[in-house]
């Protein structure tokens, strides 16, 4: 018999609102039921206590959007949900009991969680490591422990960002990390260059960088096996607006960043099918009265989804409120750009070919031409979500939609996770009264066990 857990007493964050005193009931890996505590739950689903959901998902995606991607149906894991980090996790500990779904015998489980907050897992397009560990090594092992490690700060969904390498190493990255996307391990694959302008390349390696010639667009698609989400690219450099329509076709979102593009060629280039602005502001020319540059462009077309990192070093806040309030939750998608230090202490860590030292959580290039430049972030989304209900004073809402729904709409997986739903993942985070991660449950198991004062 599957186990039916029932989490009670806190506030449920739900498509459609917030729920004071909410429940959330999960059965094996799928919420069945959320909604208030007291008589029967918003969208539960009938059936008995051993047996999946019936029918899908409510509120689910009838399909994906303009520039979204549908993803590949989730096969098993073939090992475990991830590797032992590099070092000690940051926040709390990892769950040391039982999953919520083993109980002997099977059964009823009930979790008071009063006074804290359930909101949906986190969704992260753009993320290149965290534990000590690194996407771009290549390895089922480096790759478990990033996704562990993000995995305890609330991401239960991720796609894995490559940095600027050689195209054959890119290749090799790729397949490796494919395996992990086809055992469900991963949401897909992220190539961050090497098609970006050298006048903005920040933590990339500038003798690495290549004009996004289609063919070899082609081939880094091609070595993904179908798993490529998403890649960013300059579309001003030879090849780019050709490149982004190749993309578009292929079902991969084509992203526009780490660009040197006016306000007219980035205009064209969404026309030509680009949907997502690659960690806005950062690596691109600024928003100036006369020379409006990519951030107008991006900002006003309702089909573009920006990406914003939130960790007070990237963005001033008041420049974050204005991108969020122009673009709305809708069209926000909060990343980490995380590379291996996320989740561990100040020291040099290497990123792609390059080597970082972060000081003080702030990762910069040691060395070379680029020297000094932000080389991604320690970020970790619970405090992204943290600090944007806290600090920038955004709403539980639509902080929840812009680190969950909207992400997942993007990436055409609205039907399994980023909301709160029956037929969902049981993906979910326990927040305290002050926003700080209590707990995290993917697919129905406790990776990080609630405590509440």
């Amino acid at each position: 018999m599957v186990q039916r857990t029932h989490l009670t007493g806190a506030r449920v964050v739900l498509p459609d609102g917030v729920v004071d005193n909410g429940r959330v009931t999960v059965e094996g890996t799928r919420i069945t039921a959320a909604g208030p505590a007291a008589g029967p739950a918003r969208g539960s689903v009938a059936g008995p206590a051993g047996g999946p959901a019936a029918g899908p998902a409510g509120g689910s995606v009838a399909g994906p959007a303009r520039g979204s991607v549908a993803g590949p149906a989730r096969g098993p894991a073939a090992g475990p949900a991830a590797g032992p980090a590099a070092g000690p996790p940051a926040g709390p500990r990892p769950a040391a009991g039982p999953p919520a779904d083993s109980a002997p015998g099977g059964g009823e489980r009930a979790l008071d969680l009063a006074g804290g907050w359930i909101v949906p897992g986190f969704v992260d397009l753009h993320v290149h490591g965290g534990g000590g560990a690194s996407f771009s090594a290549g390895t089922p092992q480096e790759a478990l422990t990033a996704i562990g490690t993000h995995r305890r700060h609330g991401t239960t969904t991720m796609l894995a960002s490559t940095v600027t390498g050689d195209l054959d190493d890119l290749a090799r990255q790729a397949a490796a990390l494919s395996e992990l996307v086809e055992q469900g391990e991963l949401a897909g694959i992220h190539f961050e260059g090497p098609f970006i302008s050298p006048h903005r390349c920040g933590a990339h390696q500038p003798s690495l960088l290549r004009a996004p010639d289609p063919a070899d667009v082609r081939k880094l698609v091609d070595a993904a096996r179908g798993t490529a989400r998403m890649m960013t690219l300059a579309p001003e450099l030879p090849g780019g607006l050709e490149s982004v329509r190749l993309l578009a076709e292929s079902g991969v979102l084509a992203a526009v960043g780490h660009t040197d593009s006016t306000y007219e060629a980035t205009l064209e280039a969404i026309e030509a099918g680009a949907t997502v602005a690659t960690h806005l502001f950062n690596a691109m020319p600024s928003l100036l009265h006369r020379a409006p540059g990519p951030v107008a462009a991006l900002l006003e077309d309702e089909r573009i989804t920006v990406e914003l990192i939130n960790d007070g070093t990237h963005l001033h806040p008041a420049v974050l409120g204005l991108a969020f309030r122009r673009a709305g939750a809708d069209r926000v998608a909060f990343i980490t750009d995380a590379m291996g230090a996320a989740g561990m202490s100040d020291g040099r860590y290497p990123l792609g070919p390059m080597e970082v030292e972060v000081k003080d959580g702030v990762a910069r290039i040691s060395d070379g031409p680029t020297a000094g430049s932000i080389a991604g972030s320690t970020l970790t989304l619970d405090r992204a979500f943290r600090r944007a209900v806290t600090i920038d004073g955004l709403g539980v809402e639509a902080t929840v939609r812009a680190l969950s729904a909207t992400p997942a709409r993007l990436l055409g997986i609205a039907d399994r996770v980023g909301s709160l739903e029956p037929g969902k993942d049981a993906d979910l985070v326990v927040l305290d009264d002050d926003f700080r991660l209590r707990g995290v449950m993917h697919r129905g198991t406790w990776v990080v066990h609630p405590e509440l004062d």
